[in-house]
């Protein structure tokens, strides 16, 4: 064996402790540029009572939380299990979230948690053989407005003929959509993204992050050779 198969948790949080890296390769995926980035503890505990939460890779990259997980092997609740841990990485923001303070009367002062300070999370699944019925590459899911599902499911509106009133369906979706108030925009910035190893190597769309993925199927070869990498 040339290279350790990257899809092994061990491996994948060796390579990515290396700042540059992971810092290459959330380039690569997001199609953007990262001035800075910060790896964060993986290892968590919450409750005196729950057991500990590790993820394989944990990072703030600007204004967002990042993290990362392999899912090499099948597990059936890997959708109830992947939401829990992006609703963690936004919950452990927590423990370093700025106070602010209210006055009330007779010039007594009330601390709490300044939740405005809250950052978007995003978690990446990297599923190594699982594809969850889907051909494309990567699925996004993310909070948005349900007029927004309504209006694309809405069968009877799609076949009605009737283009003004389309029109006036997406207007009202739009609406509720781009509506910032209070920062309600921060709901759809969070994002959970399942990464398909499998489809990005079938469908070679040679998009940035085509080549990471490459490299992984390849090092599961137990018997792979520098040739393979050249």
């Amino acid at each position: 064996m040339y290279l350790a198969p990257l899809n092994y948790d061990r491996y994948f949080r060796k390579v990515f402790s290396d700042t540059g890296i992971a810092k290459r390769f959330l380039e690569d995926f997001f199609d953007t540029r990262i001035d800075s980035i910060e790896l964060l503890t993986t290892h968590h505990k919450l409750t005196d009572d729950s057991a500990a939460v590790e993820f394989d890779f944990r990072c703030r990259i600007g204004e967002q939380y990042v993290i990362i997980d392999m899912q090499q092997w099948y597990k059936p609740d890997i959708v109830h299990r992947f939401y829990t841990y992006h609703c963690i990485n936004t919950a452990l923001q927590l423990e370093n979230m700025p106070l602010k303070s209210f006055y009330l009367e007779h010039d007594k002062e009330r601390k709490t948690k300044d939740y405005s300070e809250l950052l978007p999370v995003i978690t990446l699944i990297w599923m190594v053989d699982d594809m969850l019925n889907f051909r494309d590459d990567y699925v996004i899911y993310t909070m948005t407005p349900e007029i927004i599902t309504e209006f694309v499911s809405n069968h009877l509106l799609w076949q009605n003929e009737n283009l003004t009133g389309l029109l006036k369906h997406r207007e009202t979706a739009l609406s509720q959509l781009n509506n910032r108030t209070k920062k309600l925009d921060f709901l759809r910035k969070n994002r959970l993204i399942f990464a398909f190893q499998k489809n990005i190597v079938r469908n070679q769309k040679f998009a940035k992050y085509y080549s990471w993925f490459e490299l992984a199927e390849k090092t599961r070869n137990r018997l792979n050779e520098k040739a393979d990498f050249l």
